[in-house]
């Protein structure tokens, strides 16, 4: 298989899975979906790395819904982590490391710390095996904006940020905090979590999201509001009302991830229509 055929067969994948995700969030589909969608597979070496890539997104319709985590379920995860191995050692964050390998690693220790929760009751040693928990978080200091990261990127093109640098302005920071989405979600806590509670911390996510929007990057934005949703549902305050936010990218199409990330973000805001 070539490697544009390889990536997009893993993109199809993952697709496939959020879709099944937000179905069985929404109480549609059958018993172990996980499992499922590996064994339906074409290519279940596709399917297992789309289990990896969809992360703790996956585990959604079992942390807000009724559906039941299977045995065949927690199978197909730690498949997936035997397929794909995490490095033995996990990266440094940067600027000292690279920033992909260290988000991959923030995004293995979310699944593989929900795979112990559901599979093993709650034994967090089992995590830790799968996928040790990184060190350090994303840090913001309030600047004001370089010519680099002002707004005059044309709209509907993804937010980015220059690979391995300090995420220091709101900008940037509120960027790799998107990066970072799937850690936003119930069970899980960390120097992430504590990076986006404290001040000013909620007031760059409120900006990042705005900004996203008005720029019609909704995959960014639908990224940024779900720590917003979180921090509400934790009591946080914050300056301003996500719910308006996630309605307004509830409109919008752009694909089962958008959908699975503004589902999830509904589910934490306590709105009953997924």
């Amino acid at each position: 298989m070539s490697p544009d055929r390889s990536q997009s067969a893993y993109a199809a994948s993952a697709a496939d899975l959020a879709l099944r995700a937000l179905d069985a969030l929404r109480g549609v589909g059958g018993t172990a979906m996980i499992a499922e969608h590996v064994e339906r597979s074409d290519d279940p070496k596709a399917a297992l790395g789309a289990i990896r890539f969809v992360g703790a997104d996956g585990f959604a319709p079992y942390l807000f819904g009724d559906a039941v985590f299977h045995p065949q379920d927690a199978m197909a995860v730690a498949q997936s982590f035997a397929v794909f191995p995490p490095p033995v050692s996990t990266p440094a964050p940067p600027p000292a490391g690279g920033a992909e390998p260290w988000l991959v690693a923030w995004r293995d220790w979310a699944t593989a710390a929900l795979l112990a929760r559901f599979a093993d009751g709650g034994d967090a040693q089992v995590g830790e095996v799968l996928a040790p928990k990184p060190e350090g978080a994303p840090v913001l200091a309030e600047s004001e904006p370089s010519r680099a990261t002002s707004d005059t990127v044309a709209p509907g093109a993804p937010d980015t940020v220059v690979p391995d640098a300090p995420d220091t302005d709101w900008q940037r920071w509120s960027v790799r905090m998107g990066q970072l989405s799937p850690l936003a979600i119930p069970g899980l806590d960390g120097p992430v979590h504590a990076a986006a509670r404290t001040d000013p911390a909620p007031r760059a996510l409120a900006k990042g999201a705005t900004r996203a929007v008005l720029r019609r990057d909704f995959p960014t934005a639908a990224r940024i509001v779900r720590w917003l949703a979180l921090l509400r549902s934790e009591g946080v305050h914050l300056p301003l009302d996500p719910v308006p936010l996630v309605e307004h990218l509830g409109l919008y199409g752009g694909g089962p991830r958008l959908a699975l990330d503004v589902a999830i973000a509904r589910r934490l805001l306590g709105l009953e229509t997924v």
